[in-house]
């Protein structure tokens, strides 16, 4: 597995592509903006788009999917049939997607935004805006941070230590970084 990161300047979100070397096969995560360096990362690596998955339907996150599937035909999944109407893959709780050869553990992180998702590739977990390097993601009200807070320690920071954390905005981290230096976490 390799993953391929990409800044979106626009909303300063992040963009990862998931490449399974094994089948060429590929998974995008958070079309923030489809760009000629993420089109050109697919095409010169000769990789399949089978999936995108979305964190959460927030337009500095999706803003590129609609380009994206003008170019490619990936199957889509979040927890808002928004995103792309009955064409979307809708999941809900936490499970387990078989996605590029790929084993997908998906987790339900409301909090954020009620249809915030966290996916986890081998030791990564694409955190979208649950968790950032530092902080928790922001809330609406004092029970949606309460809710989230309880979400991320019981689903994420329940992982081994060494666990890299990939989120929608700003630096990856890891669980261990989060659970010494988060001070939303203290």
């Amino acid at each position: 597995m390799k993953i391929y990161f990409h800044l979106n300047t626009g909303g300063f979100s992040n963009t990862y592509i998931i490449a399974n070397e094994k089948t060429n096969e590929a998974i995008l995560i958070d079309p923030g903006k489809l760009t000629e360096e993420i089109i050109k990362r697919i095409e010169e690596n000769n990789l399949k788009l089978v999936a995108v998955l979305v964190t959460h339907n927030h337009n500095s996150h999706v803003h590129g999917l609609k380009t994206l599937l003008k170019i490619y035909t990936p199957r889509i999944f979040g927890a808002d049939l928004e995103l792309n109407g009955d064409k979307t893959n809708v999941i809900t709780g936490d499970g387990t997607l078989h996605l590029a050869g790929l084993l997908v553990r998906y987790m339900n992180l409301p909090g954020h935004s009620s249809d915030s998702m966290a996916y986890q590739i081998g030791n990564a977990i694409f955190t979208g805006d649950a968790i950032f390097a530092g902080k928790l993601g922001s809330t609406n009200s004092s029970y949606s941070k309460h809710l989230l807070r309880r979400n991320v320690e019981e689903k994420i920071l329940s992982q081994q230590e060494n666990t890299i954390l990939l989120p929608g905005h700003g630096p990856p981290t890891t669980i261990g970084a989060e659970q010494e230096f988060n001070s939303d976490l203290k």
